[in-house]
């Protein structure tokens, strides 16, 4: 089999709502926070495919439940990325803020992002520019969602507001690959709070669309996020105007604080 030139990127559903990422180039592959071993078993059966590393974002057992079944079947030595300070099932190796996750094959190179807020080790992991990635990718686990961002289990507002503006920094076309398919529901809220974006309406009805045909609203991308969720425009004068109603508060005076309220809202919502 000749490998393809570009690396593709496959969501594989499990659970209700969660998406196992598929990094591949038609003969090897990774795969991004497996909560559960079977359906990612059934791809790489399908597809063909030999499994050489795990990249895990955070310790919830939606993202690491499968782990140790993939390592009994396909083999103990598959290396396990993830994040310290947590037990992660089968991990091998620790990654922290800078470090560089560097795979032969499938050829790729991710850096890694500590982004605290949903979990207080969660990291990312961000392919820039190379030779077979046709654009940047951002694996972000529950940090981000389209059109949201993670409850804060372990985190502080602050914490994710710092984590976000980490995203919020890098190229407008990097890809984002989150785990869940929370959009159309981060979609109402987002209205809510912004209701006359006129990007984030149109965008209300383009994820209907491909929702109504079974199909995932991810990847997304930062320009889109930062066009249409909330938790990025948090210095904007509609997402700040509606936390100060809902607040009751007379100013909020950085975004940490528009965040806040907003994250508190919508675990109301």
């Amino acid at each position: 089999m000749v490998k393809n030139t570009l690396l593709q990127v496959w969501p594989i559903p499990a659970f209700d709502d969660n998406y196992i990422w598929c990094i591949h180039d038609g003969d090897s592959a990774l795969v991004v926070d497996p909560g559960d071993a079977s359906p990612v078993l059934q791809y790489l059966k399908q597809e063909n495919l030999f499994l050489k590393g795990i990249l895990v974002t955070h310790h919830h057992a939606d993202h690491t439940g499968g782990i140790l079944q993939l390592l009994q079947l396909l083999g103990s030595s598959i290396p396990v990325y993830g994040p310290a300070g947590d037990d992660i099932p089968g991990r091998t190796q620790v990654v922290i803020e800078g470090d560089k996750v560097e795979i032969a094959s499938p050829r790729i190179s991710l850096e890694v992002y500590e982004v605290p807020g949903h979990t207080l080790s969660h990291i990312a992991y961000f392919a820039n520019m190379q030779a077979n990635i046709v654009e940047p990718m951002l694996f972000c686990g529950d940090t981000l969602f389209a059109s949201g961002c993670g409850r804060l289990f372990e985190g502080t507002p602050t914490q994710m507001s710092q984590s976000l503006a980490k995203f919020m920094a890098l190229p407008k076309n990097t890809l984002v690959f989150c785990t869940h398919e929370y959009t159309l529901s981060n979609i109402r809220f987002a209205l809510t709070v912004e209701p006359n974006n006129a990007n984030l309406i149109t965008w209300a009805q383009t994820a209907k669309s491909l929702r109504e045909q079974n199909l995932p609203t991810l990847p997304s991308t930062i320009g889109q996020e930062l066009q249409v969720n909330p938790f990025m425009r948090c210095d904007q004068k509609e997402v700040i105007d509606s936390a100060l109603k809902v607040s009751g508060e007379k100013t909020l005076p950085s975004p940490a604080h528009v965040l806040a309220v907003i994250r508190a809202w919508k675990d109301r919502f």
